[in-house]
């Protein structure tokens, strides 16, 4: 029997005394541990941003093809309808997306870590509202470190340098109808863990998404649209030594009306040489995982989703 998902306020952590930002980091650590994911409420990210966020991507996958074609281009902007898959799946997710990185910072050269962000012709507004959102989701994430940071025995501020200008992405993402001729095999996106320390999911525009408890149930997550979903990633459970799991879930096609999806998880990576090390206070009776760097394990599970 699953017990309650946490529904935890980001207010109690900023906003509050010591003995309320300490019960929220205790509750940010037993929801990761005990479920792998919670909801998060009291974020500090508009509604009408939000809102506005939803409208503008409506939009943009409106166009042909042929014009969300023109900006493809690998990590950033366009990326086409059957390109990615899950890791160890044969079979393409039922998915296009638009990813945003950090904007190079002014005189900086792109680089592998900063290659330049590719925004669309239209519709109006899109580059303005994606780089607010992510720069807010990117500011919620630190939050949630230097929350969980105490928990692993690590100053607050620990993860602060190795997040701050990381590889995060934020993934604009739309499922449309299913094909009359879809491969019933195909889901819109197969079971997987993610690549990095934390997902932030801005509550979707279509239900769908189920994430595997840590009984082995899978849970259908549905919030209201102003809340966060926050689960843990592959980075962050290699570093705590699987103390907190990676958060398996699912995209699961639609049971009621074939219509469109959209959803945005924030994908919060640190710096490409970042080690992931197992941290000390993790380590138990021994490391399960070699230590490598956070741009070689992203380099390997990128090749094998077919984004590499």
């Amino acid at each position: 029997m699953s017990t309650p998902v946490l529904e935890l306020s980001l207010k109690a952590y900023t906003s509050g005394d010591p003995a309320a930002r300490a019960a929220f980091s205790d509750d940010l650590m037993r929801g990761l541990k005990e479920h792998g994911f919670i909801i998060l409420k009291d974020h500090g990210v508009s509604t009408e941003l939000l809102a506005q966020a939803y409208r503008l991507a409506q939009q943009v996958f409106e166009e042909p093809d042929s014009t969300k074609r023109r900006f493809a281009a690998g990590m950033r902007g366009y990326t086409p309808f059957g390109v990615e898959h899950a890791k160890d799946s044969g079979r393409p997710d039922l998915k296009e997306f638009w990813q945003i990185g950090h904007e190079p910072v002014p005189g900086e050269e792109s680089s592998a870590a900063f290659p330049p962000n590719v925004w669309p012709d239209r519709p109006p507004g899109f580059r303005e509202t994606f780089l607010q959102l992510f720069h807010r989701l990117n500011d919620t994430g630190i939050v949630l470190l230097r929350a969980l940071a105490p928990k692993l025995d690590l100053p607050e501020h620990y993860f602060d340098p190795l997040v701050e200008r990381g590889t995060s992405i934020l993934r604009v993402l739309h499922y449309p109808p299913l094909a009359a001729d879809v491969d019933p095999l195909c889901v819109r996106s197969a079971q997987h863990e993610d690549i990095n320390f934390l997902t932030i999911m801005v509550a979707a525009a279509g239900a769908g998404l189920e994430l595997l408890d840590r009984d082995g149930t899978w849970l259908p997550v549905e919030t209201e649209p102003t809340n966060l979903i926050v689960d843990s990633g592959d980075m962050l459970a290699r570093m705590t030594n699987w103390t907190i799991p990676a958060t398996t879930h699912r995209v699961v096609n639609p049971a009621g009306p074939n219509v469109s999806r959209y959803s945005m998880p924030f994908f919060m990576h640190p710096t490409l040489e970042t080690s992931l090390k197992v941290l000390p206070a993790c380590v138990g009776e021994g490391a399960k995982f070699p230590e490598v760097t956070a741009g070689e394990y992203l380099y390997e599970r990128l090749k094998a989703i077919g984004m590499a």
